[in-house]
């Protein structure tokens, strides 16, 4: 029996140069022990102070805008004239915008039902959990999958709709040409490196603002009267 091994205890704070311990607490005291290369942290406090950081920011970015810049009202509201075009708040313009491509039944309930549900499931799918990085291995079998299922995405978007969603395709091949560069573009430098790092779940949220962002600027400011598209430098219209 070989032995055995003798400790000697002494002062320290930190568990990892000095696994082996022996640890007097006090009453309620704890030991301190911190770790900081955790690859995931807790969301109670971490992610939660983050948050109210970010919410207190934001309201006080809001107070001091509303201070120093008046809202934009119109004149007082006439039964007999109607606006034209009738626009709606411009936080519900993206789906507004969205009616003028799909009847109401498919832009109001079908589609914004679709992305909630998106929304609520994705954290939990395993593309979301595991964060995988995008593949490089077989660059050519990888952009051909996935311009194909981009390319089929768009194609039903232009083939049902009343007119094509030229905002759902744009922002499509905005986000597939990022991902390209990030699956073959050169592995030294660092903004490839950055987009190939970018998990699947990424980029789907990525899409997801990028269309409604551009639903709702198109909404606000390149809609006309009869809801025409036109160019707010030149026709005027910023309402």
């Amino acid at each position: 029996m070989s032995d055995p091994k003798t400790f000697t205890a002494g002062p320290g704070a930190d568990a990892r140069a000095v696994p082996v311990r022996v640890v007097v607490v006090q009453g309620d005291a704890r030991p301190a022990v911190d770790a900081t290369d955790e690859p995931m942290v807790m969301t109670v406090p971490h992610l939660v102070i983050r948050e109210l950081i970010a919410f207190l920011g934001l309201s006080l970015f809001l107070i001091l805008l509303a201070l120093f810049a008046d809202a934009p009202l119109e004149q007082i509201a006439d039964p007999t004239r109607t606006p034209n075009p009738a626009k709606a708040p411009w936080y519900f313009l993206g789906l507004q915008e969205l009616l003028h491509y799909y009847p109401p039944l498919v832009s109001g309930v079908l589609l914004p039902g679709l992305l909630i549900v998106a929304l609520v499931i994705i954290p939990y799918m395993r593309i979301n959990l595991e964060r995988v990085p995008l593949p490089t291995r077989y660059r050519q079998r990888t952009l051909l999958v996935l311009w194909s299922v981009l390319g089929a995405l768009g194609a039903v978007s232009y083939f049902t709709g009343a007119q094509p969603v030229w905002p759902f395709i744009g922002t499509l091949a905005l986000v597939g040409g990022g991902m390209s560069v990030g699956i073959a573009g050169p592995p030294n430098w660092p903004a490839v490196a950055w987009l190939r790092a970018r998990s699947l779940a990424f980029w789907i949220f990525t899409w997801f603002l990028l269309t409604a962002a551009a639903m709702t600027i198109i909404g606000v400011f390149f809609r006309g009267p009869g809801w025409a598209f036109t160019l707010p430098w030149r026709d005027g219209i910023y309402y």
